[in-house]
Formats: structure tokens, C-alpha cells, sequence
């Protein structure tokens, strides 16, 4: 029998060529690791020309907004003249950074190469707080990554200092540390089960619906509050005044709302013509060789620069379209959108809407925003902003000897048609900063 055998098989495999990891990065690069990745990249490549970015086009737009005050007409708020960020201290904050922290927690285990590459991409996506999204993770398992990789990155990432990091609720965070301290199984059932009542004091309540003893929850609720809710603070800078440069301006321009993207701040890139002329005049095989790669080099970035600004001139024009009256001013209040349907809206997949977002701002007549602050999740039919808005509207007008409790709050939103639970009243009360109806009746006397 023989054990050479022939077959053909016809299969459909995603490799990430050098111009597509260049895209990509391009894409989720911040306004200012633009600025400066240009700045590499024309020291390294002889063949491509920076010049400086003419100043005549942003006056222009400044004089039909005036109320534009991010580009480079702004330099002493959000850069010096050499385009170093102004912040003090943000190098030393970026390589002692958690996720930094993590990174090379993870380079000293020893693990697999593709595993070892999800759980540094993981790292990165930690937030401040030292949590992660749920919808990221999501986003990985559309990009095809077998949920059991993910599983185990997550498992490694959960598994660093610390503890209670890469957690994707409290409840989760409070688990981790709690199995990392061999904490006692009364707060472990608590705080998977029972943090509401537990913030509310109701041990008894606690008591009568887990069985446990009264003695053992409130020994738990000592043990629980001893845990760190936050557990990526401790990595973060006290009091850091963050500058900004908005990627995006939504601006009326002859009647009309319009996207205008902010690359005024970028210098432009092009091909120094001298040496394309060389690559083809040029006799010595050497000297084609080293041209010929340094061309393809300089037509990658202006390939990857046109696509990061095609890209995020799309997102913010269908954030225009679903949020127009929120830009007009007819409401302060965001309709419902989240990242998948941005993404299903511009047929881009959702990681590639996700890396354009991410790090970047838009500016308008109202302010300053993150283009994350307008993908709102759907609440009761409206958007969650919407909603916490609606909350921090009605405590603004209450009475401060008679300030509502979240039980009222929950009954005036039903009254609105907006339907939400206690919990969740209280959950978006307490984001917004603002405490209890005792709190706030305290602070009016």
C-alpha cells in the first residue's frame, strides 16, 4: 500500500501582507503617533519630502467656525513648534503604563508565539481602570480567532499583576482577587451574586436569599471592601491634564453640516522626484534595488495615510447622519448606535471601526468628544447617554429638601415610556457622579 498520496484542496487563508499590518497600525494611530511616525518614516526613506502644512485652508475654516480652537491655530495647548506633545512626562507614563506593565510580565512566561501575540494585543486594550470591553473580545472571535485561543488569553491576561485585571465586570474583578487571596466562599458568592444589595447594606436580605448566615455576610462585606474595584488606577498619573487634538470637525459650512477632516496639523508627504528618476536611469543593480524598495515603502504610507483618512472621514459622516439633531442642537441626548452597527452601516468589518475610533476625537459647536461617546448602547428604546442624561436632568431640578430616591427616578423615566430597573438607575447615578437621595439632601442643607 502506498503511503505517498496526491490531493488537491481548494481553501481560503487571511495573510497579513507588510502593507496591511502598515494600514492597520497607520489606522489606529492618536493625531499626535501620526505626527511623529511621518517624522520617522521621511528620516528613513530618502525618497519621501515633508514639507510644512499651509496654514492659509485651516484660517479659512477658523473664520466660518471660530469656535475651532484644535488645529494649528493651537499649538501652545496641544504641541510645541518641533510637534513634541506639550504634556510633561508622557514617555516615562507610556513604557511605565499598565499595559506596559503587562507586556513584560508576558515576555518572561514563555508562551507560544500566536498566544503570546493575542495576550500583548489584549494588554493593549486594557482601559484605566484595568478592565476590559466585552464587545473587543467580541470583535476577535468575528476576526475568526478560535474561541478557545481567546479563552486561554484571557485566562493568562486575568491570571497577571494585579490581580483583578483584565476582568470584564466588577463582579468578575472582585472574583479574581478573591480567588487570588483565597478569599472565603460567603464574598465569593457575593460578589457574584449580590453586589447590588451589598451596596446597599441589605445584609439581611443577602442572608435570607443565599442562605448564608448574618454573621458570615457581614464578615464577607468586610472582606469584599478590603478588594480593589479599580485595580489599574494605581498605574495611572494623579491629576494629569490630558491634551487633545481633534481628528474630525463636524461644522456648518454654507448652510449645511459637513465632516471636515483635521489634517491640517499633518505636513505633506509625497515622493521626492529625484530619486524616481534616478530608479530609472540608474545602471548599478544595488542602487535600483535599494530605490525600488524605498518607493514601495513611500507608496505604502501615502496608500495607508489615504485610507486612515478615507476611513474616519466615513465613521464621522454616519455619526452625523444617526446623530444629526444631537449636532443641530435640537437634543442632548445621543440615539442609539452601537460599534457593530456603525460598522454594519459602512459594510466595514467591526475591528476596523473599532481601531478607527479608538484614540480619536471629534469637536463640534458643543464641545470636544471622543468618537467612542457617540456609539451609545440601546436602553428601553433610547440610547444609555440618553438616559443618564435624562437622570442627571431630573436630579438637577429636584427638590433639594426632597430629592428623589432611584425608586422615583425609575418611576418618572417609566413615565417618559423609558423602562429601566432599579439597579440600573442607581448604576448610571453613581457614573455620573452623584449620590444617593441622603447624599444629595445632606449637601442641599
Amino acid at each position: 500500500m502506498s503511503l505517498v498520496q496526491l490531493k488537491t484542496e481548494l481553501r481560503q487563508e487571511l495573510k497579513l501582507t507588510p502593507q496591511l499590518m502598515q494600514s492597520m497600525e497607520v489606522l489606529q494611530m492618536t493625531s499626535q503617533e501620526l505626527l511623529e511616525y511621518i517624522g520617522r518614516m521621511t528620516e528613513e526613506n530618502p525618497l519621501l519630502d515633508q514639507s510644512d502644512a499651509p496654514e492659509q485652508a485651516y484660517e479659512a475654516l477658523r473664520r466660518q467656525a471660530s469656535w475651532i480652537d484644535g488645529g494649528l491655530g493651537q499649538r501652545a495647548t496641544f504641541s510645541h513648534e518641533d510637534g513634541t506633545i506639550s504634556e510633561p512626562g508622557r514617555a516615562d507614563r507610556e513604557l511605565e503604563g499598565l499595559a506596559a506593565f503587562l507586556r513584560d510580565q508576558l515576555a518572561r512566561k514563555g508562551l507560544p508565539k500566536p498566544l503570546l501575540a493575542l495576550t500583548k494585543y489584549l494588554a493593549e486594550l486594557v482601559d484605566e481602570d484595568g478592565y476590559l470591553v466585552q464587545e473587543d473580545i467580541d470583535s476577535l472571535l468575528e476576526l475568526k480567532i478560535p474561541e478557545k485561543l481567546i479563552g486561554k488569553a484571557l485566562t493568562v491576561i486575568q491570571g497577571l499583576d494585579p490581580a483583578g485585571v483584565g476582568a470584564r465586570s466588577l463582579s468578575e474583578c472582585l472574583l479574581l482577587q478573591l480567588t487570588r487571596k483565597k478569599g472565603s466562599p460567603a464574598a465569593r458568592e457575593i460578589a457574584a451574586n449580590y453586589l447590588t444589595e451589598l451596596g446597599r447594606k441589605h445584609y439581611g436580605a443577602i442572608a435570607q436569599k443565599s442562605g448564608l448566615g448574618l454573621e458570615d455576610v457581614q464578615a464577607a462585606a468586610v472582606e469584599i471592601a478590603a478588594l480593589d474595584p479599580h485595580p489599574g488606577r494605581a498605574f495611572q498619573p494623579e491629576e494629569v491634564t490630558v491634551y487633545v487634538r481633534p481628528d474630525i470637525f463636524v461644522a456648518e459650512l454654507e448652510g449645511k453640516l459637513q465632516v471636515i477632516l483635521n489634517d491640517y496639523y499633518l505636513p505633506r508627504v509625497s515622493v521626492n522626484d529625484y530619486y524616481v528618476r534616478l530608479l530609472k536611469e540608474s545602471d548599478e543593480e544595488g542602487t535600483r534595488s535599494y530605490l525600488k524598495q524605498k518607493l514601495q515603502q513611500a507608496k505604502w504610507l501615502l496608500d495607508s495615510l489615504e485610507r486612515r483618512g478615507g476611513t474616519l472621514r466615513r465613521c464621522a459622516e454616519a455619526i452625523l447622519e444617526v446623530q444629526r439633531p444631537f449636532f443641530t442642537g435640537e437634543t442632548s441626548a445621543l440615539a442609539p448606535m452601537t460599534l457593530s452597527a456603525l460598522a454594519g452601516n459602512l459594510e466595514l468589518h467591526p475591528s476596523t471601526v473599532s481601531r478607527a475610533v479608538r484614540g480619536k476625537y471629534l469637536q463640534c459647536r458643543q464641545g470636544t468628544y471622543p468618537l467612542r461617546y457617540f456609539c451609545s448602547l440601546p436602553v428601553s428604546g433610547t440610547s444609555r447617554q440618553a438616559v443618564k442624561q435624562r437622570i442627571l436632568t431630573l436630579i438637577r431640578d429636584e427638590d433639594p429638601a426632597r430629592p428623589f430616591s432611584d425608586a422615583r427616578l425609575v418611576q418618572l423615566l417609566e413615565s417618559e415610556g423609558v423602562h429601566v430597573a432599579r439597579r440600573t438607575v442607581a448604576k448610571y447615578r453613581i457614573e455620573l457622579g452623584l449620590g444617593s437621595s441622603a447624599a444629595r439632601k445632606h449637601r442641599g442643607n
